[in-house]
């Protein structure tokens, strides 16, 4: 889910998805009931529906203590997770519809992770702390961060943020318990191309940082410290540094002028590595080297109460006052409203860091009769529809389509979470860098304190841009889906939920987004069966590695093996490296799984109709690993074609390392 690439089906595992949570209680209420949830989650963004059903399962265990009011969940961002989750048509759309196993894998870690937190409370104290991160990340639309004022450019060095913000939680004897960092950057390193699931840069940075703080031997995933990198205004910034070029000459290029010549060539964004593997793991190490520079500082101590405010806001109805950025006041002689949501021509663009199709390109402020007339066979605009949006042209009127249901949400959660003295924006979409500044800057203003963005929050609403930034109509205009004024009406709303934040006043809840869930299609076949060739059982091995193997050399076995899909195995794994306990005769301890930098888990289906399929299981002997005897072992469930889905498990022939 991200790159709306209909050939980018899911064949195996690079990082493993993790949800991770952090509980807060505020210890001086009194009464015991003042909590936060924050979790951050291995995913592109988050939908009503799966934090419906996350605080469904926490109600049933613990009442309301956890509710709507209270818990936010912000999705990292990787464009490599699957997708099918969000209820919103449009979204799930290049998925080919809603995909159950991916929605109930998402409700069921999601919920798991914050049971965990529940039952691991502890006493704490947080402190907050910032480092500078340079060369992880460009502006991928320079050209629109150029139409805001000069003024307000000249208050910052960089046309992207490079601060990461970091809150960490100490227990009483200065043991860190776990740690949120917030740094402003696309999860994208991982190209279109790519079809195993990965966590991405964000993800494997929150892995080298818990493996970091737990030992190296700790599993990912298995350690008592754990640390998030999470999302916040992200919507314009790319981790691509070489900058976009042309596919085949290598020329530097734009998608506004079209400057790739060559038959199919595309314009696209890359680096700093020689593939998406290594430029992942340059940046998620960037980031990671910052991160734990800043936990080595003394921090500063965030002390004050705990609390959260939530409104549900139905964005086209919403009237406010527009903002200034260079007097930063509401100008309240006037009023600016929202929109019916739409999509624009330059949408279908893509962005450099995974180009569109056809012939769209970014910045287009004209339309054309072929594809006006293609969108209005599914839903057309009103008049008042495209004077709202302008100069949007619109492509897709998604906000009049109701085939099959709803294609993009009207109604946003909107959230503040107050740590003591940090203010948390949690948002439902992308901000673009300037977008966010100001938010922290109102935010920031109105509660008297710092602030901090959380993005992709509760629900995905797309791109939010200044209105400055709407009028070039890049890609990230272009699906700044309620119009022109989406960021005077955030602005003006968590200005408002601040302020009641710390009166310690009650907001009204907002209209309830509807429920989409009894009316969702797919297209997305189930899995039927799966069989083992002849003379063969699930889990055979039938290539076995190499006898001896040393460092850098990547050990490689093929299984017989069922549809991943059959199981997610939460809290396990479809891969183990396990090595032979010295001095003994078969005791095998595990020290790598498929949520392992080092490990990847790739099956492909050999035949539809025997439901026959192959895993391949590969491990890159990383520098310093013990000399021993090893073994790959994977792990699945097979369908029977009567029905019912069993476990199985195989592995190798022992091997040497040394």
């Amino acid at each position: 889910m991200g790159y709306a690439n209909f050939e980018q089906t899911g064949h195996g595992i690079h990082l493993r998805q993790f949800s991770r949570a952090f509980l807060l209680e505020d210890g001086g209420s009194g009464d015991g009931t003042t909590r936060v949830v924050f979790v951050s989650v291995d995913a592109a963004m988050m939908g009503h529906g799966v934090r419906r059903e996350v605080i469904k399962r926490l109600q049933k265990r613990y009442g309301d203590v956890y509710n709507e009011g209270n818990v936010i969940i912000s999705g990292t961002h990787t464009h490599s997770t699957p997708g099918g989750f969000l209820l919103d048509f449009l979204f799930d759309l290049p998925i080919l519809g809603f995909v159950k196993e991916t929605y109930v894998a998402l409700i069921a870690g999601i919920a798991k992770s914050v049971i965990q937190a529940h039952n691991s409370l502890s006493e704490a104290r947080m402190e907050y702390g910032e480092g500078e991160v340079l060369d992880a990340n460009i502006n991928r639309s320079p050209t629109s961060y150029l139409r805001n004022p000069p003024e307000e450019r000249a208050k910052y060095n960089y046309d992207t943020d490079k601060t990461l913000a970091q809150v960490r939680f100490v227990s009483p004897t200065g043991g860190i318990l776990g740690v949120i960092n917030w740094f402003a950057v696309h999860p994208t390193s991982m190209n279109n191309t790519n079809k195993l699931i990965s966590s991405d840069n964000v993800g494997y940075a929150s892995i080298l940082m818990e493996k970091a703080l737990n030992g190296n031997r700790t599993l990912p995933g298995k350690g008592r410290i754990v640390c998030a990198f999470a999302s916040t205004n992200l919507g314009d910034v790319s981790p691509n540094t070489r900058g976009p070029r042309c596919e085949f000459s290598g020329r530097p290029c734009d998608q506004e002028n079209l400057l790739c010549k060559l038959p199919k060539e595309r314009c696209f964004a890359s680096g700093p590595g020689r593939d998406m593997f290594e430029s992942t793991l340059i940046i998620a190490t960037k980031m990671f080297d910052t991160a734990m520079k800043v936990l080595r500082q003394p921090g500063e101590d965030i002390t004050g109460p705990i609390g959260v405010v939530h409104q549900y806001v139905a964005m086209p109805q919403e009237e406010v006052p527009p903002y200034d950025p260079v007097t930063e006041t509401f100008n309240t002689s006037v009023s600016v409203k929202g929109c019916v949501p739409a999509m624009g021509y330059s949408f279908a663009a893509g962005t450099t860091d995974g180009p569109g199709a056809f012939d769209f390109t970014q910045g287009t402020t004209t339309t054309n009769p072929l594809w006006n007339a293609v969108r209005d066979l599914l839903a057309a605009p009103t008049k008042e529809d495209v004077a709202c949006q302008h100069p949007k042209p619109i492509l897709l009127a998604t906000g009049r389509a109701e085939f099959p249901y709803e294609w993009q949400p009207h109604v946003v959660s909107c959230s503040v979470a107050r740590l003591g003295g940090l203010l948390v924006a949690a948002v439902p979409g992308e901000f673009t860098t300037m977008a966010g500044r100001r938010l922290r800057a109102v935010v920031g203003r109105a509660g008297g304190t710092r602030a901090v963005i959380a993005g992709l929050s509760n629900v995905y609403s797309d791109y939010i841009t200044t209105p400055e930034e709407y009028q070039a109509q890049r890609y990230e205009a272009a699906s700044t889906i309620y119009g022109p004024n989406t960021l005077h009406i955030y602005l003006h709303k968590y200005k408002q939920l601040t302020e009641a934040l710390m009166k310690g006043s009650a907001v009204p809840p907002g209209p309830s987004p509807p429920d989409l869930s009894q009316q969702l299609i797919t297209l997305v076949p189930p899995v039927l069966w799966d069989s083992a060739p002849y003379k063969h059982e699930f889990g055979d091995c039938l290539q076995q590695p190499q006898r001896h193997y040393s460092y850098g050399d990547t050990v490689t076995a093929t299984f017989v093996s069922g549809h991943p899909r059959n199981s997610p195995r939460h809290g396990r794994w479809f891969l183990s490296v396990e090595r032979l306990v010295p001095f003994s005769e078969d005791a095998w301890e595990v020290v790598a799984t498929d949520a392992d930098w080092e490990t990847k888990y790739i099956w492909k289906r050999n035949s539809k109709i025997l439901g026959t399929s192959e895993a391949v299981v590969e491990w890159e002997v990383a520098e310093g690993t013990p000399a021993g005897t090893y073994r790959l072992h994977h792990y699945g469930n097979y369908k029977y074609i009567l029905g019912g889905v069993y476990p199985y498990h195989g592995f190798t022939d022992a091997f040497q390392v040394s």
